[in-house]
């Protein structure tokens, strides 16, 4: 396998242009922060910011943000990102999400976004415990394992899913989260999103390795199998510029509760 790390600066500059950014997650992250006059927070795998830059959107003025990854190149991309976006309220720290640079009982918010599975989920949901204040929350938006299976990807790119064993399901993350009696599981929302694409654009995410799950094939594994999800997509759809598919989160709303 090729370092998770090389890939991700490797595709830094063009990261936010192959992924898309889900808004209705941050509508529930709204709507559970709306008592709050202000807002400290972190996003922890913040990657290029594409969540960021809609966090302040979201909660405007009230947000106060650390923006924590481990890669330096992502980092320095968020940096860029946020700035054209005339964001200036927030702190990149480079970091690893087990080790978390902030002081105890200092945030109001925790999030993160399609990036547990990069994470030491023990140590984070520890260091998040840490961190968080009494009765604020921590935001996990994820993909379950199950739901990869049943995306474009999952279902034409062959061998896909059973490479990506990285995912969790729900039943895991909560058998996690048992581990950490203080954080409470408050909620589990679910998104499902109907998506629209060109297989040639498919093609493009694919060869820029757009999901590290790619990572996870060897040179001709991926090149074949990408030869054969083409072949998969023609066969399953008639219009080769009208892909229709739906992708399938959910976001785990978790509270800390000091008795």
């Amino acid at each position: 396998m090729r370092g998770i790390r090389h890939h991700f600066s490797r595709i830094a500059q063009k990261y936010k242009d192959l992924r898309t950014t889900d808004l209705l997650s941050l509508s529930v992250i709204k709507k559970k922060l709306e008592n709050l006059t202000e807002i400290e927070a972190a996003d922890v795998g913040c990657g290029v910011g594409r969540y960021d830059v809609k966090l302040f959107q979201y909660l405007g003025g009230r947000l106060s943000l650390v923006c924590i990854d481990s890669n330096e190149s992502m980092l320095n991309e968020l940096v860029k990102n946020l700035r054209d976006h005339n964001i200036r309220n927030f702190k990149p720290i480079k970091t690893q999400a087990s080790v978390l640079p902030l002081s105890a009982n200092s945030l109001d918010a925790i999030f993160t976004f399609n990036a547990i599975h990069h994470f030491r989920l023990l140590n984070f949901l520890k260091e998040a415990s840490r961190v968080l204040r009494n009765n604020r929350y921590l935001f996990i938006y994820t993909r379950l394992r199950s739901q990869n299976k049943r995306n474009i990807w999952g279902q034409y790119f062959p061998k896909f899913h059973e490479k990506e064993t990285r995912l969790y399901e729900l039943s895991g993350l909560r058998e996690a989260l048992k581990e950490v009696p203080i954080l409470n599981l408050e909620s589990v929302e679910y998104f499902r999103y109907r998506r629209m694409a060109k297989l040639e654009w498919l093609v493009t995410q694919a060869k820029n390795y757009h999901y590290s799950t790619f990572l996870l094939y060897d040179e001709r594994e991926f090149e074949e199998s990408l030869k054969k999800f083409s072949k998969n997509i023609a066969r399953e759809y008639k219009d080769p510029d009208k892909i229709i598919w739906d992708d399938e989160n959910v976001m785990l709303v978790i509270r800390e509760n000091v008795l």
